[in-house]
């Protein structure tokens, strides 16, 4: 679970450039939950005419260090298509307490081909929903994920992403919020598991029937993407929001 949320927080943290021109961005956010400091993160991001490449790190901070101290890294890289983006390769590394957990994605044409993950994932029994090669066709790594290619900020809420994280298949089903301001929009984000999860568990039962999701993305000047700069994410302690503080050119 950790994992899960380790990766669905950096999911919403990612940044990219110009398409047309290798352009290196970095940014940093703040995480909070009920306003409260929990997390900062940072990113770099490196985009070209054809390819891209994120690297970012996630810590936690404030008040969150006295019960948990979790530090993460991430890294991916693909190419970058009409509709978006296609990973090749997808690595997660973090440490909770004394816990660590690497987690090594590969794909091919937006396909998964292979998943590492060290320790290796226990067995699971019981009301697991397990994984199917089909849940692993046309998907995307949790960073991925958040690049959207629209025409305009009127079409960047309407889509279903196909997100996988190494070990939970979902899909995150974007809707118009209201009315674009200032190239910004805002989405709302139903979140929907597909496989790889126990539906008894009471977090993502909350996740899927009665959080409110929202998502700000903000265009990347000419590029036609858009990128989130702003996240709400309802929880069972609370909202948590992930905002980005400052945005700089390399």
């Amino acid at each position: 679970m950790v994992r899960t949320m380790s990766a669905a927080l950096l999911s919403l943290l990612a940044i990219a450039g110009s398409a047309n021109a290798a352009q290196t961005f970095q940014t940093d956010y703040s995480i909070t939950l009920m306003g409260i400091p929990v997390g900062k993160a940072s990113f770099t991001s490196v985009i070209g005419n054809e390819t891209f490449r994120i690297e970012g790190s996630l810590a936690s901070a404030g008040m969150a260090r006295l019960f948990d101290s979790t530090q993460g890294t991430t890294s991916v890289s693909g190419a970058l298509s009409q509709t978006g983006t296609t990973p090749r390769s997808y690595d997660l590394n973090y440490r909770s307490d004394k816990k660590t957990q690497r987690t090594a994605i590969r794909f091919s044409n937006g396909n998964v081909t292979t998943t590492e993950n060290v320790p290796p994932s226990r067995p699971r029994r019981g009301d697991w929903v397990h994984l199917e090669d089909g849940h692993l066709t046309s998907v995307v790594d949790p960073i991925s994920s958040t690049l959207v290619r629209a025409d305009s900020p009127a079409e960047v809420c309407n889509r279903t992403i196909r997100i996988y994280d190494g070990e939970m298949r979902a899909n995150l089903r974007l809707s118009p919020a209201g009315s674009p301001q200032g190239g910004q929009v805002t989405c709302t984000a139903r979140f929907e598991p597909v496989a790889g999860y126990r539906p008894s568990r009471s977090a993502l039962k909350y996740l899927r029937d009665r959080a409110r999701i929202t998502i700000a993305f903000a265009p990347l000047a000419d590029t036609g993407f858009y990128a989130p700069v702003d996240a709400s994410i309802g929880t069972q302690v609370g909202t948590v929001r992930i905002v980005a503080q400052t945005m700089r050119t390399q």
